[in-house]
């Protein structure tokens, strides 16, 4: 019987902390140098690798699904990232989204940035 309450108090804790380790608490850094990464925001969702919506609460912006809840310090951030001023320096290609349900990934093999 200890084993098994072992076993679901070890299976719970590795799905809460796995599911928190994937955030989506944004900080926008001053210095590329600072940054995670870098990212571009495109005019259309079609050229974006990831369409992304801006949501009022940390607890809203949880999971890799484009729901980014931007910080105010950097020690509160999932991810520092840094605007470029040109696509071809970016690491990742956004577009802002006026609908949370419209928040998606478009092109998967980048989703590993924000792990």
């Amino acid at each position: 019987m200890n084993k098994l309450y072992i076993l679901i108090i070890t299976g719970f804790l590795l799905l809460n902390f796995s599911s928190k380790s994937h955030g989506q608490r944004i900080f926008s850094c001053e210095s590329k140098y600072d940054a995670d990464f870098i990212v571009f925001v495109v005019e259309s969702k079609y050229d974006a690798d990831l369409v992304v919506f801006k949501v009022d609460s940390k607890y809203s912006a949880e999971g890799n699904k484009g729901l980014w809840y931007f910080v105010e310090s950097k020690y509160y951030a999932d991810k520092k990232i840094y605007f470029a001023e040109s696509k071809y320096d970016a690491d990742l290609l956004i577009f802002f989204t006026d609908s949370k349900y419209s928040a998606e990934w478009r092109k998967r093999a980048k989703m590993y940035l924000l792990f």
